[in-house]
């Protein structure tokens, strides 16, 4: 049973461990590894994205280790450019203090908090002084630094990179020494990261920490990784109607890498819904039904999910109102569609009410408002939509 659970720890989801071997034989010593994942509160929800490195966290506690989560109070401070084309904007100590409270609260629906080391990295790095600083950041070359694949894409479009930018890495990598990290994981775009921490871990004399990556989960969009700012994101604290539906709205090339990202479905089990798909006896659409049950039973239960399905159908296929909806008291007897837009929530602002009205996507009593210019008249009970999911029927 071990056995297995090791294997399965070691592939499914992850794209690369470094070295392979080395965490295998860690793994099978008995000994209690030292798991580090390190996060800089940026935003106060999490999404599916972020569940991919937490899922993989809890089977490390699953199997007895012991998961240290390094809160970057300090790191947050700097803003880490991976992946990034311009500089970061850097969080105050509120922000990451407010954001790292939410976290934990979200995070819990997957780990097991009570059994999680959770340290500041302010804890070591507030007590550094210049001299210290100075030693340390002389283990890293400049050459070294800029060579990382975001820094020369911004180099040769001649975007301006932040000196606090390029000390980022070595901050991380000093985190792995001061929590003795055995392991470390993260997204693949934080490579260059976790391979300083060997790098430092060696140079100083220390055992070095494997690593394990994991892909990047594409986002609603299908093109860019799941990230709130882009509006591509299934938030785990959301509602199951809203999960339901926007898991529903992928597209089909998107739904296995889902499968294996964001469910607790074995390999096996994933690789026989694909043969399934392939041959034409499960269609893409209930497939995605399944998935779509597979990730909201794991936040909200499974009787929720079961009910979220029914809910998605009768709106989708039966072509009916939602069973709930908002209501929202409109004290204007005529109202631009616009102003009513805005004041009802369904759009953030004037320009995108005005984007999509243009765009066909607002219903009155099911009929398409065209014309963004028009006032509406407004009667008790009238139902307004936007979108495919959006619904709130307003009161005089």
């Amino acid at each position: 049973m071990r056995e297995d659970k090791i294997k399965t720890l070691l592939s499914k989801g992850v794209e690369e461990v470094i070295k392979r071997d080395s965490l295998e034989k860690k793994l099978r010593s008995g000994r209690k590894l030292r798991i580090k994942y390190g996060a800089d509160p940026s935003a106060p929800d999490l999404h599916l994205g972020h569940s991919v490195c937490l899922w993989k966290l809890k089977e490390f506690q699953d199997l007895g280790h012991q998961v240290v989560f390094i809160i970057g109070d300090c790191t947050g401070l700097v803003g880490d450019p991976s992946g990034r084309d311009k500089t970061r904007p850097a969080l105050s100590k509120e922000e990451i203090e407010k954001n790292a409270k939410t976290y934990f609260e979200q995070a819990g629906k997957i780990l097991d908090i009570k059994k999680i080391e959770i340290v500041k990295n302010s804890q070591w790095f507030s007590k550094m002084d210049l001299a210290e600083f100075l030693k340390l950041a002389g283990q890293f070359t400049l050459a070294r630094i800029i060579e990382r694949d975001d820094f020369s894409q911004r180099l040769k479009k001649g975007i301006d990179i932040g000196f606090h930018e390029t000390i980022y890495p070595l901050l991380q990598a000093y985190d792995s020494i001061m929590v003795r990290a055995d392991v470390e994981v993260g997204g693949r775009d934080q490579k260059f990261n976790l391979l300083a921490g060997r790098e430092l871990q060696k140079k100083m004399g220390r055992a070095e920490q494997d690593l394990m990556l994991f892909p990047l989960l594409i986002g609603t969009d299908g093109k860019k990784k799941m990230s709130k700012s882009l509006g591509n994101y299934i938030g785990l604290t959301e509602s199951a109607n809203e999960q339901y539906g926007k898991i529903m709205s992928i597209s089909d090339d998107l739904i296995f890498h889902y499968f294996e990202l964001c469910t607790r479905l074995s390999q096996g089990e994933i690789k026989e819904l694909k043969k399934e798909t392939d041959l034409g006896r499960l269609s893409f659409r209930h497939a995605k039904a399944r998935l779509a049950k597979e990730i909201i039973a794991l936040y909200h239960g499974a009787a929720v999910a079961q009910k979220a399905e029914k809910e998605f159908d009768k709106i989708f296929k039966n072509k009916e109102l939602p069973s709930e909806m908002s209501e929202i008291i409109i004290t204007d007897k005529i109202i631009p569609i616009l102003d009513l837009l805005v004041k009802t929530k369904l759009a953030p602002s004037k320009s995108e009410a005005k984007r999509l009205v243009e765009q066909g996507g607002v219903k009155i009593d099911n009929q398409i408002i065209k014309d963004w210019r028009v006032e509406v008249q407004i009667k008790n009970g009238m139902i307004i939509q936007v979108g495919k999911r959006n619904f709130s029927r307003l009161k005089l």
